[in-house]
C-alpha cells in the first residue's frame, strides 16, 4: 500500500488561490474576504493563517521564490561534480519554470509597461529575494573545489543570479541558449581565476 499525501494545509491553499487570482485578475482586484470564499473558508481563517493584505503579498513572494530556488537546488544536486554544469542546470530550471509561471508572467508584462499593480510587490523585496537566492547557490558552490577566494566567490554568485534574473524579466532567446551563456561565462570566470 502506498502512504497516503499529506493533506495540503489551509495556508497553501489560500496562498495556490491567491497566486492564481491574481495572475488572472490582478493584485487590486483581491481581498482578504474574496480569497476566503475562492478556498471556502471563513475570513478569520485567512487573518489566522496570513495575516492582512501586506502579509498575503510577503507570503506569496517567498512562496514563488521557494519554488525557483527548489529547482536550483535539485539542478546542484544532479551535478555534485560540475560547477558549470550545475550552475548551465539551475539556470535553464529556473528559465522553464519561469516562462510557465502565469504570476510570473503578470509580472514580466507589468516590467514592460502593461497595467499591473503587481511589479511593486517584487520590487520592494528585491533586496530580500537577491539575498535569499544568494545564500543557497552560495551554499551549493562553496561544496566545490573552485579556485575563488571568498569575496570573488560572491562576485560570480551574484553576477550568475543578477544574469539570470534579468533574463526571467525579459526573456531574450531560448532557455537553453541563456543556460549555455550563463553557463560559459561562469566557465570563463573560473577559469581566468584560476590562472591568477
Amino acid at each position: 500500500m502506498r502512504p497516503l499525501a499529506a493533506p495540503v494545509s489551509h495556508r497553501e491553499r489560500l496562498l495556490e488561490a491567491a497566486a492564481a487570482f491574481t495572475a488572472e485578475q490582478g493584485w487590486g482586484a483581491l481581498t482578504m474576504a474574496k480569497l476566503a470564499d475562492l478556498v471556502g473558508v471563513s475570513r478569520q481563517t485567512v487573518y489566522n493563517e496570513i495575516g492582512g493584505k501586506p502579509q498575503l503579498a510577503e507570503a506569496m513572494i517567498m512562496r514563488e521564490l521557494e519554488m525557483f530556488l527548489g529547482r536550483v537546488e535539485a539542478a546542484f544536486s544532479d551535478n555534485p561534480t560540475d560547477l558549470v554544469r550545475a550552475i548551465e542546470a539551475a539556470a535553464l530550471n529556473v528559465l522553464e519554470l519561469a516562462g510557465t509561471d502565469p504570476l510570473l508572467h503578470m509580472v514580466v508584462r507589468s516590467s514592460q509597461g502593461a497595467e499591473s499593480d503587481l511589479l511593486p510587490l517584487l520590487t520592494t523585496h528585491s533586496e530580500a529575494l537577491l539575498e535569499a537566492a544568494g545564500q543557497v547557490v552560495g551554499e551549493h558552490v562553496r561544496r566545490y573545489d573552485v579556485p575563488l577566494d571568498e569575496d570573488r566567490m560572491a562576485v560570480m554568485i551574484d553576477m550568475v543570479i543578477r544574469l539570470v534574473l534579468s533574463h526571467v524579466m525579459q526573456p531574450r532567446g531560448e532557455p537553453r541558449e541563456t543556460a549555455e551563456t550563463v553557463a560559459w561565462i561562469a566557465a570563463r570566470v573560473l577559469a581566468s581565476d584560476a590562472h591568477r
